[in-house]
């Protein structure tokens, strides 16, 4: 029969309570972490609705959508827009072949330089974009890549291709080697293997690879600021700073109208490939029977 609580010692009485607290106190910080993210997006699409938008969050007195048809224009949105995409979407498909190419011998072949060799890529990844982009800028001019949506396409994928080498190995190292080693009795190669066998299985990790890159790249706006020159060039992470006037004017409401479209793909991007996502790895029954 348990005690009644009184006859309890002292510290067995206090232990519920100081876990509620705790509970309590833990609740507390992600509520306020959760506020701290959510004002910032609810004022975001109110704005978009107030023709008389500040930066105060209220409730627009009469809601329009004039700060989205002004900004619907080729030269605000449509061309900005189609420039990232060209350049964002090319960089991001040549980041993961090339990181699917370097990441195969590095998950598959056993020597004592690829630890270094991949603690230098983890390296590499540390350094701050500000500190290369003046050589990277002369570079540039000499080979004639300056203004051009190919070369910053290559810079940003040069750019983000050693973290992508470091995720698609630790993807690439839950695929089976008893796979491909079944796939080279039947006669395929290397590239066949790698093809037809171990990217169709790691379909998640390419996912997350993929999703990871454009995202980084979709809101630089250092790169392309640097390397482009000509208006018509320009992606859209560069074009939201013409919302920014002289003088501290800002048209609050264009702004956030053109920052809802400018999330707009990557939104649409993370919704299509999201199951995929869900379904994780499951090569466990691959390898049965």
């Amino acid at each position: 029969m348990p005690l009644p609580r009184r006859l309890l010692p002292q510290a067995l009485r206090q232990a519920p309570s100081r876990g509620r607290r705790q509970r309590l106190a833990a609740d507390a910080g992600l509520l306020v972490a959760a506020v701290a993210f959510a004002i910032p997006l609810v004022w975001l699409v109110l704005s978009s609705l107030d023709a008389e938008a500040t930066l105060r969050v209220r409730l627009p007195k009469s809601p329009t959508v004039d700060n989205f048809s002004a900004v619907l224009t080729d030269e605000i949105t449509f061309t900005p827009m189609l420039n990232s995409l060209l350049i964002c979407g090319g960089a991001t498909l040549l980041t993961v072949a090339c990181a699917a190419l370097a990441a195969y011998p590095l998950s598959r072949f056993r020597s004592r330089f690829s630890r270094p060799y991949l603690l230098t890529i983890l390296f590499s990844t540390c350094l701050p974009i500000t500190a290369i982009m003046v050589p990277v800028y002369g570079l540039f001019v000499q080979v004639n890549l300056i203004d051009t949506r190919y070369g910053t396409a290559l810079f940003l994928a040069a750019a983000q291709l050693p973290f992508a080498i470091w995720l698609m190995k630790n993807f690439m190292d839950g695929v089976p080697t008893v796979l491909e080693e079944a796939a080279w009795t039947d006669g395929a190669s290397w590239s066949q293997t790698l093809l037809r066998v171990i990217l169709p299985l790691m379909g998640p990790g390419l996912a997350v690879v993929a999703i990871y890159t454009f995202i980084i790249m979709w809101g630089n706006f250092f790169v392309p600021f640097m390397l482009l020159l000509s208006p018509e060039q320009l992606p859209a992470s560069v074009s939201i700073f013409n919302f920014f006037g002289n003088y501290g004017a800002i048209a609050f409401g264009e702004l956030a109208a053109f920052s809802i479209l400018y999330s707009t793909p990557v939104i649409l991007l993370y919704i299509l490939i999201s199951r995929r996502l869900g379904g994780g790895f499951a090569l466990g029954g691959a390898v049965k029977g």
